[in-house]
């Protein structure tokens, strides 16, 4: 070969041995930066181990406020309405005066009760000595015993009388003690439906007020059937703690317990009615108040509480992403209990040990690698919004 035709082919060679180097430092460049990108492809994201909690589990209804005792204020004697001795809705104490009737009629029916008694006994008193002069008379043979029966038959006739006064006298007494109407209970007075000058009578018309009790209370509510035999029925007579809550209260200040059980479930709406009994020293609760009750289990038991920002939705299903020792999310399907110091509990899904996502959950899809960052659980609640 010329060497003019040699010089060509190494010059070739050459070219080609370089074009080779460099496609090879390209490969490898490109090799060294895939798995840079695949680790900046992983996702920051907070997550938190499971926890197994012992908790008294609370369930929350809606219900009403019921008086205790309740007592439409009616006169037992006829007569006109002289004084109303209440403001309306004041708190009264048992006995205090509530109406007066005019007495006048019974002070003077009274007196005349009262004559008649003392006629009665002067009777009596005269009948009794004339029996015993009869005594002695039959015994001497100076008198006949007719004379002596009808005698004794007289004294019977005025003690009788004697006791027939005494009780018209307790019935007049009665009828003056009457016509002053005074709290059967102690509690919260309505309105007077009856003014000052009319006549009012005993009978089933309308009553002259109300009286409801003030020092406690009850809060009436329903309770569907799984949650009656879950709670309710496994008590087995147990104290079962209760909550209440107004309608402006912030969570449920008030505290109560269960005073009873109604005896059948209504067939209609599946629930059955229970009723707490709640302090109400202030008098600040009345009858018709509406009250978020929350019933609490009869000992704690041991649950799985997460937050509620680390549950998903998915249709009709409920889910959280677990994170497994090689980083990645998977999908887990969960079914909610109730909540519990602002966290939900998880009855099957979850066990104790478990790492979930709590905070971005949004960003991540199940099978993605993620960059795990531990936090606490609980942490996710107060936390702002998502990162983006």
């Amino acid at each position: 070969m010329p060497k003019r035709q040699q010089r060509f082919v190494l010059a070739a060679s050459l070219a080609a041995l370089l074009s080779l180097g460099g496609g090879l430092a390209v490969y490898h460049a490109q090799a060294a930066a895939t798995p840079a990108s695949a680790a900046a492809a992983a996702v920051t994201v907070d997550v938190a181990p499971v926890g197994s909690h012992a908790v008294t589990e609370w369930l929350e209804y809606s219900g009403r406020l019921e008086a205790i005792e309740r007592v439409d204020i009616h006169p037992q004697v006829s007569g006109i309405l002289t004084a109303v001795h209440f403001k309306d809705g004041a708190l009264v104490k048992k006995g205090d005066l509530l109406f007066t009737i005019d007495s006048r009629p019974f002070a003077a029916e009274l007196a005349r009760a009262q004559a008649q008694l003392a006629g009665a006994q002067a009777r009596a008193a005269y009948t009794a000595s004339d029996l015993a002069r009869g005594e002695r008379l039959l015994a001497e043979n100076a008198i006949a015993r007719r004379d002596f029966d009808e005698k004794q038959n007289a004294a019977r006739e005025a003690v009788a009388n004697v006791q027939g006064a005494q009780a018209a006298l307790r019935v007049a007494q009665l009828n003056l003690d009457y016509t002053r109407i005074t709290a059967p209970i102690a509690g919260r007075v309505s309105r007077a439906e009856v003014t000052v000058g009319n006549l009012v009578a005993p009978g089933n018309g309308a009553a002259l007020t109300t009286l409801v009790s003030a020092e406690r209370i009850y809060a009436a509510f329903d309770v569907d059937e799984q949650s009656y035999l879950k709670v309710v029925n496994r008590a087995q007579g147990q104290s079962l703690p209760i909550r209440l809550g107004l309608a402006d209260d912030d969570g449920y200040p008030l505290e109560g317990r269960l005073a009873s059980v109604d005896n059948r479930l209504d067939s209609s709406s599946g629930t059955i009615r229970l009723r707490a009994i709640v302090d109400n020293p202030d008098g600040r609760l009345v009858p018709g108040l509406y009250a978020r009750v929350r019933l609490g289990g009869a000992s704690p038991r041991e649950v799985v509480l997460i937050d509620e920002k680390a549950v998903g939705t998915d249709q009709a299903k409920r889910f959280v992403l677990v994170v497994g020792a090689d980083n990645q999310a998977a999908y887990r399907e969960v079914q909610l209990g109730g909540v519990h110091d602002g966290q939900r509990v998880v009855e099957q899904g979850l066990k104790a040990g478990e790492t979930i996502v709590v905070n971005g959950l949004q960003r991540v899809r199940p099978g993605d690698t993620v960059q795990p960052h531990i936090v606490p659980m609980g942490a996710a609640a107060a936390a702002p919004s998502d990162k983006g």
